[in-house]
């Protein structure tokens, strides 16, 4: 185990991460991916994790391990047209991943996913965080937007409201 990665780790708490995204914050987030759901027949899910569990970091589980499991185990895959986007981000290591369910990952180059990831890193690392996630909804919807238009009355299968765990 990297012992530098492992204490980034321990110091990042989830009440750090609660103070990083305070209620203001995800309330703008929301509001953001609500807005930006109206423009796309997409869904967007926004997860933010303080840490991960000295359990994975032993197992050396990376970031993108994480993100690929979070899509999983809250569904983004489920939506009927497979264009459902998990934006995360793991605030001990400032890293952002963007799992992409199939019917929209086939549609984009992964460049385009890594622009986004590009532009969300330093204002992390600046602990621009809401700036930070207003700019990763923005460029995914941007892409959703671009592939899929929006569906009139819509169902909303994912929740808007950012998870931070």
């Amino acid at each position: 185990m990297n012992l530098a990665r492992f204490w980034r780790h321990v110091v990042m708490t989830p009440g750090r991460a609660r103070r990083a995204f305070p209620g203001p914050s995800l309330d703008a987030i929301e509001r953001e991916v609500a807005a930006r759901e109206q423009r796309h027949g997409g869904q967007v899910c926004f997860i933010v994790e303080a840490e991960l569990h000295t359990a994975a970091l032993w197992r050396d589980v990376t970031a993108r391990d994480r993100a690929r499991e979070l899509f999983a185990l809250h569904g983004v895959w489920n939506t009927e047209q497979n264009n459902g986007v998990l934006v995360y981000v793991l605030l001990a290591e400032r890293r952002v991943e963007i799992v992409a369910d199939r019917g929209i990952d086939r549609r984009v180059q992964p460049g385009d996913w890594a622009r986004i990831v590009a532009a969300m890193e330093p204002l992390l690392t600046a602990g621009r965080y809401e700036e930070a996630a207003l700019a990763g909804v923005r460029g995914v919807s941007t892409l959703l937007e671009a592939h899929f238009p929006p569906v009139p009355h819509g169902t909303n299968v994912l929740s808007d409201r950012p998870l931070v765990m």
